[in-house]
C-alpha cells in the first residue's frame, strides 16, 4: 500500500510531529522513508547587491540541513524501519514544490508532514509549505497538524 513514505524535515516542532506519525504509520505497514530536508540557494545574486555573501549563507543552511537529517536519522534508527535520507538544494523556488516533485520522481506512495494549521493573514504574509505540497502532489498527503499551545 504506502511502501515509501516521505518525510520533509525542517528542523521545527512541526516537522517533528509529521515525523513521529510516519514512524508508527512505517512500523506498521512495512514501509520505508525518506526523509527529505530542502535547502534554498540564491548563490547567483552578486554580494554586492546584496551586502550579504549569500555563498556563506548557502553553506550554513546546508550544513543545518544536514543536522536536521542527522537528528531526524537518530530518532528513526531506534526503530526497524528501512530509511534513508536526502538533502535537496535548489536555485530558489518554494520548498513545497520541489518536495511533490520528488515523491513523484522516488516514488513516494505517501506524504506524512507537520502543518502550523495557519489561517487567514497569518497564512497569507507566511505561506505554507504543507498548502503547496497538497496542491502539487501526485501522491496522498498525510497532514499532521501542530499540537496548539495551552
Amino acid at each position: 500500500m504506502y511502501t515509501n513514505i516521505l518525510v520533509p524535515i525542517d528542523g521545527s516542532d512541526t516537522a517533528s510531529r509529521g515525523l513521529e506519525e510516519a514512524i508508527p504509520l512505517a512500523k506498521a505497514l512495512g514501509s520505508r522513508i525518506r526523509l527529505v530536508h530542502v535547502v534554498n540557494e540564491r548563490t547567483g545574486v552578486p554580494a554586492d547587491l546584496v551586502g550579504v555573501d549569500l555563498r556563506g549563507v548557502a553553506e550554513d543552511q546546508r550544513h543545518r540541513g544536514e543536522e536536521f537529517l542527522a537528528a531526524a536519522r537518530e530518532r528513526v534508527r531506534k526503530e526497524p524501519i528501512e530509511l534513508d535520507t536526502l538533502l535537496i538544494e535548489a536555485w530558489g523556488g518554494g520548498a513545497g514544490a520541489l518536495i511533490a516533485q520528488h515523491a513523484k520522481d522516488w516514488p513516494a506512495q505517501l506524504i506524512v508532514c507537520g502543518t502550523h494549521g495557519r489561517r487567514g493573514l497569518a497564512r497569507l504574509l507566511m505561506g505554507s509549505d504543507a498548502e503547496e505540497i497538497v496542491r502539487q502532489s501526485s501522491v496522498p498527503v498525510l497532514l499532521v497538524r501542530a499540537i496548539a499551545a495551552k
